[in-house]
């Protein structure tokens, strides 16, 4: 069983488990529409590559954070999608929960898919199976998670910038996607038993290239790329790496950040699978042909990236 595989197994196993028959049919068909068969799941991906490079003993714990991570992200894509805020009509190639269910179902639904990402931890802390040293990963875990979810400079930070007049793009971007990464790699450590912070760099580093990439996808891209909706930034005046910086600074930034990312993986056993890991993601993000198709046909209509950005 392969990462990709094994964290579905995962997410088909708590969610089951924690989505009982007395649960309201329209919340958990929203809640699965939400999570399955789901997106690239990068953040549990690293996030388990990074236990399993510093020495996994406990699966159990590791496949329940994976489970969480990929709740909370989830949860931040279900309110980012309403109307109050970008008003998406697709996500992940398929209808957003507020157009399939309804607005309130779907404010209904991230709130159940945050509760649900520490009701995974807490479950998995009551396990006959987990000795208290485990416990106490799962706890420190789930400290380190909502530090990247809420105030000062979570998710919920982030989202709560684009509502300020006045926004410092990178601290902004830290927040709304950053936040994860750097909770992914660090928690990936903590659920190995292994210290964080040598972690910390990689998931800073990737949370920045990431969210860089999204603001260059959004204008070279095109919904069958991305499997949403391009041009979101320009259309809500939302700060972008692309707007600041001009496409190609971006580009070169977000080369930049994927250079240290793949420099600052911790000298561990698997530290080459992690690096072929983060060059093979960058080009999935940000396909350099289809960016320079871009560019030659900007060369050509000069009027649409100053439309885009």
């Amino acid at each position: 069983m392969n990462i990709e595989q094994r964290i579905q197994a995962a997410m088909e196993r708590h969610f089951n488990e924690v989505m009982t028959e007395s649960t309201p049919p329209t919340l958990k068909a929203a809640m699965r529409h939400a999570l399955f068969p789901g997106g690239a799941r990068i953040r549990p991906q690293l996030y388990m590559a990074v236990a399993m490079v510093s020495g996994e003993d406990a699966p159990l714990i590791t496949d329940a954070g994976a489970v969480a991570l990929e709740l909370m992200h989830s949860a931040s894509l279900v309110h980012d999608d309403m109307p109050c805020f970008d008003d998406a009509q697709l996500r992940r190639g398929k209808t957003t929960v507020h157009v399939e269910f309804s607005e309130p179902i779907a404010l209904l639904t991230g709130d159940a898919l945050i509760v649900m990402a520490y009701q995974v931890l807490i479950n998995q802390s009551t396990k006959k199976a987990i000795s208290r040293k485990h416990a106490n990963r799962l706890l420190e875990m789930m400290h380190v998670l909502s530090q990247g979810v809420g105030a000062p400079s979570g998710i919920v930070a982030g989202q709560a910038w684009e509502c300020e007049s006045k926004v410092d793009l990178w601290k902004y971007q830290r927040a709304k996607t950053g936040s994860l990464f750097t909770a992914a790699t660090c928690m990936g450590a903590i659920a190995a038993g292994a210290k964080p912070d040598p972690w910390r760099e990689l998931g800073e580093s990737l949370g920045d290239a990431y969210q860089i990439a999204d603001d260059i996808r959004d204008v070279i891209g095109h919904v069958e790329l991305i499997g949403k909706p391009v041009g979101q930034d320009a259309e809500h005046g939302r700060p972008s790496a692309a707007q600041v910086l001009g496409l190609e600074g971006a580009n070169k930034e977000f080369q930049r950040l994927i250079e240290n990312a793949a420099r600052s993986v911790p000298d561990c056993a698997g530290r080459h699978i992690l690096r072929e890991m983060i060059y093979k993601e960058s080009e999935r993000l940000v396909p350099q042909p289809e960016y320079e198709r871009y560019l030659q046909m900007v060369k050509v209509n000069p009027q649409r990236v100053e439309k885009a950005i």
